[in-house]
């Protein structure tokens, strides 16, 4: 019976620890994973644009010994064509998985039931699984472990946010929210993510304050600025600068690294100078992006 990567909420603590081991095999001993997919065929079809998830799932795919068709939405002219359901079942006759990047989490789940293949999250309006993965492995390899640790996101609740939660409940490490007043995280996905916490013994706390993260082990920055929302960086600076992730707050939380999904904006949600010191992560986690979706494939299409 196939299986979907959606959102890892349905994923239970052992099997998130295994597919993160599972990862750090992959990127210790590719050799070892060289012909995982070959003569196997993936279809990436995004409706949003990429550079991180493009060209890592690409060179990912090709390295595990996969083939990546591409197919952009917008300009391919293929929006609105037909509807999803047709167009996942027509992919699925052909391809041994469908990698998709859209707007709305719906199409995900209308994918994931008309196609006979595994169906791949590559981030939606509610989720990020595979961002979520990537910096977990990256906590990882700095701190030798996940459990026990605190990440503190900073900024506005959104899919990362929501996806980090989940990752980090599953893997035991705790999490701080701090958002400002009206940009919290959704409830329902934080409900998700206390359910997953009572198991595995996690602390999840949401504040409109940064001194909640204090003592946090990372610190965890997004765009303010939503891909396609075009509300006034006036605006937007206005509410959310009290937030940005600088210097200041990495000594007041004492917090050892800061992390950031990218594509970053310098000197708004996190400083030009912190991305570039040598807290910042934001390149190994931009390179385990890779190793953590060729875990993901190598799960799924090896099950």
């Amino acid at each position: 019976m196939k299986q979907d990567l959606l959102t890892f909420a349905d994923w239970t603590p052992e099997a998130m620890q295994k597919l993160l081991q599972l990862a750090v095999e992959i990127k210790q001993a590719p050799a070892s994973y060289s012909n995982v997919l070959a003569g196997k065929s993936i279809v990436a079809l995004f409706e949003k644009p990429s550079l991180r998830t493009r060209v890592s799932f690409d060179i990912g795919i090709n390295k595990l010994g996969g083939h990546m068709v591409y197919l952009d939405v917008q300009s391919g002219k293929l929006a609105g064509r037909e509807d999803a359901v047709d167009t996942a079942a027509n992919l699925a006759c052909w391809a041994d998985a469908i990698v998709a990047r859209v707007f709305s989490h719906s199409t995900l789940e209308t994918f994931s039931k008309a196609a006979n293949v595994p169906v791949v999250n590559a981030l939606c309006d509610k989720y990020h699984p595979c961002q979520g993965l990537a910096d977990y492995l990256t906590m990882f390899e700095r701190f030798g472990k996940t459990e026990g640790l605190t990440m503190a996101y900073v900024g506005d609740g959104n899919n990362v946010t929501h996806s980090l939660l989940i990752v980090g409940a599953l893997l035991g490490c705790n999490q701080v929210v701090v958002t400002p007043e009206g940009h919290q995280a959704s409830p329902e996905i934080v409900a998700q993510a206390k359910a997953i916490a009572e198991k595995t013994g996690v602390t999840i706390v949401e504040s409109t304050e940064l001194s909640a993260a204090n003592g946090a082990d990372v610190i965890y920055a997004d765009t303010w600025l939503s891909m396609g929302d075009d509300t006034p960086l006036d605006v937007i600076k206005e509410k959310f600068m009290p937030y940005q992730v600088n210097e200041a707050l990495m000594e007041a939380t004492g917090a050892s690294y800061v992390m950031h999904c990218q594509p970053a904006h310098r000197d708004l949600e996190i400083t030009g100078s912190l991305i570039d010191s040598d807290k910042s992560l934001l390149m190994q986690q931009a390179e385990n992006r890779m190793h953590g979706q060729n875990a993901i494939l190598t799960q799924l299409l090896n099950a």
